[in-house]
């Protein structure tokens, strides 16, 4: 089966039938296109929904992802956005190995396409200049045959006349054998270029054309094998990224299998639970004292002195408060009725006399003493974590600004020790307010936790010395506030000085070599060093590094020997040198 025996006469149809292939292939290549655009946009909306969805840093919603569900949830999440970046790698994979690929193949194909059809083109136009010459020589021939033919008679005729003279008839009959010459001649040149015709002709129809269309076959079914690899590539690439679009599909199964109910239950309850005792009994209100009272005046039967009838349900539950709600210590007032107290309870919030001033705009109580119990003990917990970890960033500071005075005492050059006192003393200051206030809050959080029966004189003091310098926020809060058994009252202590020992040093040091170098640096930026054991450097210098940054900042250099300071760290680009003592190694 050969298109140059078989399809020798259909040139026209197989340009067309060839161009139709590469049309059909740019076609598919557009297609893979557009479906690799398809991926990427759906790859993009899965992460932005996944985005959408994600728990805002440092808002009450982030609290919410305690519960199993909402981790369950927020793993789906983070699934989904690992699915997306599969069908991104099906995206890419498609661009690279079938869009890029199929696209220098088609530009080839055009290419050998081109320079096969215009080798046809050639062959075709070479037999048609045969067989314009062919004709050229057929038409002289019968042109030249049909002249002497003509001379001819007129020789004859001439010969046949008795009146023409001899020298005519001569001359007729040369005339007549000049055009017999010239009609053999042209026959002579008709059948050589017959000949030569015949042979370019045997030649194009079965030689040049077969091996033309040979060459156009071949081509024609490398793009067709060619279109069908593509087809199996793209299915391989989604084939690819199934096992790992598997494993994100197994966790979120495996997600929602770690969802676990009775723990969600238990955790809101710690977040949720009061500490308060169930109400008791509500005593039983007689309305009807006032009409017994008249009966009784009335009535001859019944004395002046006999008592009052009193009827009581649940008599161990005297005593007993509905949660948040102020016992009565007004005889004169009167009740209310026992249907408003309950449709009150069942209806709102634990109510607290300090809400009237929180109403009017007042902040939350120092102690969270407007909270239940258990909820209290947590946010005192909470503040005292708050507090303990300011304390060990003052210590830290504290620690930085005692070992640069102990390098100015070592070396007074690089600046004076008593510079540092003022900000030593205002950060012993501040650890000191920061342990006093974890003391008071750890008083608190003993009393609600049942480890002191009230607030120890010492917890008051210490919370009047600092209420001294820092005024409450609710004054009147704590003077109508009760604990659940009705005793918890607050009382405003008197103010106290705190005196805060500043760290004693030893002024004494023996003199040490200078430190030695542990590395290098290049100076980023121009730092005037106008502070005493700071050093001035101009960008691109390059210096000595004697001691590295330990967490404050600033990295110890030298000029020369007797010229060395500190800098911003982050001034500087440093090169240590690993084999150095003291140096680390950064990775």
């Amino acid at each position: 089966m050969s298109w140059g025996t078989e399809l020798w006469d259909q040139f026209d149809n197989l340009e067309k039938h060839t161009q139709w292939g590469i049309d059909i292939l740019e076609k598919y290549i557009k297609f893979v296109k557009e479906r690799t655009e398809i991926e990427l946009s759906y790859a993009k909306q899965l992460r932005n929904l996944s985005k959408k969805y994600q728990p805002k840093k440092n808002s009450k919603e982030e609290e919410e992802y305690k519960y199993t569900s909402c981790k369950a949830f927020l793993s789906t999440l983070n699934e989904m956005n690992d699915y997306a970046g599969q069908h991104e790698v099906i995206s890419e994979n498609m661009t690279s190995q079938i869009i890029a690929d199929l696209a220098r193949y088609v530009q080839e194909l055009k290419q050998e396409r081109k320079s096969n059809f215009h080798d046809g083109r050639k062959a075709q136009q070479h037999i048609e200049t045969c067989w314009k010459q062919l004709e050229s020589s057929k038409r002289r021939f019968e042109r030249d045959c049909k002249e002497a033919d003509r001379a001819q008679q007129y020789f004859e005729k001439m010969d046949a006349d008795i009146n023409v003279t001899k020298a005519d008839v001569e001359k007729a009959r040369q005339q007549a054998q000049i055009r017999h010459q010239m009609a053999e001649d042209s026959k002579a040149d008709y059948s050589s270029i017959l000949q030569k015709f015949n042979h370019e002709q045997h030649e194009y129809y079965h030689t040049h054309i077969p091996n033309i269309f040979q060459k156009i076959q071949e081509m024609e079914e490398r793009r067709i094998v060619r279109m069908g690899e593509s087809m199996k590539t793209y299915a391989e690439v989604d084939r690819q990224v199934i096992p790992i679009i598997g494993k994100c599909l197994d966790g979120i199964v495996k997600a929602a299998e770690s969802i676990d109910q009775n723990n969600d239950s238990q955790l809101v309850i710690e977040a949720y639970k009061s500490g308060f005792e169930p109400p008791g009994d509500i005593e039983f209100e007689d309305y009807t004292q006032p009409m017994k009272r008249t009966v009784s005046d009335n009535s001859l039967s019944n004395s002046k002195g006999e008592g009052k009838p009193e009827l009581k349900f649940g008599g161990k539950s005297k005593g007993k408060l509905w949660p948040f709600i102020k016992k009565n210590k007004s005889p004169k007032q009167q009740k209310e009725p026992l249907s408003h107290r309950f449709n009150e309870f069942m209806t709102s919030k634990p109510k607290i006399h300090c809400f009237r001033s929180l109403k009017r705009g007042g902040a939350t109580p120092e102690d969270f003493s407007n909270l239940p119990p258990e909820q209290r003990r947590k946010k005192l917990q909470q503040k005292v974590d708050e507090l303990n970890k300011e304390i060990q960033k003052e210590v830290d500071q504290r620690d930085a600004i005692t070992k640069m005075k102990d390098v100015y005492l070592k070396n007074p050059q690089m600046g004076d020790p008593a510079s540092l006192d003022h900000k030593l003393t205002e950060v012993s200051q501040n650890i000191e307010k920061l342990r006093l206030e974890v003391q008071k809050f750890e008083a608190w959080l003993a009393e609600v936790e049942g480890r002191l029966p009230a607030r120890s004189e010492q917890a008051r003091r210490q919370s009047g010395m600092y209420d001294s310098q820092n005024p409450p926020t609710v004054n009147n809060c704590a003077q109508d506030r009760e604990s659940p058994d009705g005793s918890y009252t607050e009382e405003q202590s008197q103010e106290s000085e705190v005196k805060v020992l500043a760290p004693d040093f030893d002024d004494d040091f023996d003199d040490e070599e200078p430190l030695p170098a542990i590395g290098t640096c290049k100076a980023l930026y121009t730092f005037e060093g106008h502070n005493e054991g700071t050093i001035s450097v101009v960008e691109g210098e390059t210096l000595f590094v004697i001691e590295e940054d330990r967490g404050d900042g600033w990295t110890r250099i030298r000029r020369s020997e007797d010229e060395e300071g500190y800098v911003p760290t982050s001034y500087v680009e440093v090169y240590l040198d690993k084999n150095a003592k003291g140096a680390k190694t950064y990775i």
